[in-house]
């Protein structure tokens, strides 16, 4: 047993701050949330007097009742739909995350269609290929609930069009890699989102309302002369009985996604382990709610994340490796839920000692086949003459090596900053964590604001002095604010999870359950073993 002891004082004023700080940005994140969710609850009426559920309500439906669910990039694409922080509606136009159907853990990705009628919106290409990327990468079935008016042709990016072309391609591989894709096709699937419901292994259609076609009518009088109705050209009855594209007819959304849930019921597919918790595992000794105060608003304090890992882990019971060898570089095992886990995380920037550590943990992991948690809290890699003449640059390379060719899953979480190349040493989103998450506090950037601007100050200065100009102090502080203000707008997870530089923002308090979700997750990925094939499964 080696239990951490907490040195946390919840009654101090340092305490109090950053749990006052904490829950205004949880309270900012859950308020988009809930303002994506009211933009698409608008058309309520709308949805019901025509005899459809709205797409939340399908979601709903179509996941088991109580089960576990993981809804992904909520903050997708904010403030840039419109620029007005005050109007802009989150989430990409799509309802996605990791549920359970039928005792069987999903993919479920939905069009939001009561929002623009289910177009897809800024950062909604960019989400779908992530939530896809994820499915293929935990080997989970994928259930698509299909309504969507397409690209938005007034925002028409040729790039979009191009990139869009690996939704499609992402379908085929699901369903040669042995997944199965589930699609209801609740509504309009237009154009080349047709194949959105082509590419799938089971189509159900809800008759009177599947629209699926490559030309609407419009477009088929214009291209062709031909005149004909949307049901004509690509209503649900015709599809299912004369071109084979629907192999499921269903009178209304609810029937559809009862049949959606019976093909899922329907598969050999191992149920089993689908599981968060292993048994007898003891919760952490202190409360989680304290989560809330150890995170200092601003990064430039200290904070001990070993208080982190004592409200997150088994019985807080951490066995540290190396701790007085690059000592804030802190790595070490524990177990969440009962499931075996290293973890890495910073008590300061990464110096030589402390990214030699934390390759050789890394490594251990791999061998062991333990999955490994970073838990990223950094400002970088330490720099200075003594630094380089010790080979950080050769440390930091070895570091960055070892999180490259990790033979387990990764799980990134930003607790604090996240900076330079510490970013990249500790499994950053480019370089393709299983799964990463952000805490409301985190902050992710090249390096600080002000450090960006002082910077460029000296190096401007030095450039002036180099061509005798002399250097006018106001103009010197106008481009330092600008820089500042440059870098301090797109690090905090306002910016960044909209850019779908994460798979979400979390509430520090639900870290625990949430790791426990996904480390499930990637177990019952390791064990399965789904029939692979040269091609996805074709339409008859």
């Amino acid at each position: 047993m080696a239990v951490i002891e907490s040195t946390i004082a919840p009654g101090s004023a340092g305490f109090k701050a950053n749990r006052n700080g904490m829950l205004e940005l949880i309270e900012r994140m859950r308020g988009l949330e809930e303002r994506s969710r009211a933009a698409s609850a608008r058309a309520r009426e709308r949805f019901h007097k025509r005899g459809q559920l709205l797409p939340r309500e399908r979601v709903a439906l179509v996941l088991d009742p109580g089960a576990p669910f993981i809804e992904l990039s909520t903050l997708a694409g904010y403030m840039f739909d419109v620029p007005d922080a005050g109007k802009s509606v989150p989430g990409g136009g799509l309802i996605a995350g990791i549920g359970f159907v039928s005792g069987i853990r999903c993919m479920v990705s939905a069009n939001d269609s009561g929002i623009d009628a289910g177009a897809l919106q800024p950062y909604g290409l960019d989400k779908t290929l992530r939530v896809q990327e994820l499915a293929l990468e935990n080997k989970l079935p994928y259930v698509q609930l299909v309504e969507s008016a397409g690209a938005n042709l007034l925002r028409y990016r040729v790039e979009d069009f191009v990139r869009g072309g690996n939704i499609f391609r992402n379908l085929a591989r699901l369903s040669a890699a042995g997944l199965p894709v589930v699609t209801v096709t609740h509504g309009s699937s237009t154009a080349g989102g047709a194949y959105q419901t082509g590419l799938s292994d089971y189509i159900v259609m809800v008759r009177g309302r599947t629209r699926a076609f490559l030309a609407g009518p419009p477009l088929l009088k214009a291209a062709t002369g031909e005149i004909a109705t949307e049901e004509e050209l690509g209503g649900a009855d015709m599809h299912t009985s004369i071109s084979g594209l629907g192999d499921y007819l269903a009178e209304d959304d609810r029937h559809a996604l009862r049949i959606a849930r019976d093909i899922m019921a329907g598969l050999d597919w191992d149920r089993s382990s689908s599981r968060s918790a292993v048994p007898g595992a003891r919760p952490p000794r202190y409360d989680a709610d304290e989560l809330l105060g150890i995170m200092a608003m601003d990064h430039k304090r200290p904070v001990d994340m070993r208080q982190v890992i004592a409200r997150i882990v088994d019985d807080s019971d951490f066995t540290e490796i190396g701790a007085n060898y690059g000592p804030a570089t802190v790595c070490g095992q524990a177990r969440i839920e009962g499931h075996a886990i290293g973890i890495i995380t910073n008590n300061g920037p990464l110096d030589p000692a402390g990214a030699n550590k934390a390759t050789h943990f890394i490594q251990a992991c791999c061998q062991s086949r333990t999955p490994l948690l970073y838990l990223n809290n950094t400002t970088g890699y330490m720099v200075g003459k003594a630094y380089e003449e010790a080979g950080m640059i050769k440390h930091g390379s070895k570091m960055i090596q070892a999180v490259t060719s990790a033979t387990v899953p990764q799980i990134t979480i930003y607790c604090g900053a996240s900076f330079g190349a510490g970013n990249y040493g500790m499994c950053g989103r480019g370089f393709h964590p299983r799964f990463c998450f952000s805490w409301p506090n985190a902050k992710t950037a090249v390096m600080g604001g002000e450090q960006a601007a002082e910077t460029m100050a000296i190096v401007t200065e030095a450039a002036a002095l180099r061509k005798g100009r002399p250097v006018e102090r106001e103009q010197l502080d106008a481009m330092k604010a600008k820089i500042t203000a440059v870098f301090d707008s797109q690090m905090d997870v306002f910016a960044t999870s909209a850019r779908v530089l994460d798979d979400g923002v979390i509430d520090p308090r639900d870290t625990r359950a949430m790791l426990a979700e996904v480390l499930a997750i990637c177990s019952e990925a390791e064990a399965r073993n789904p029939q692979r094939m040269q091609f996805s499964v074709a339409r008859p």
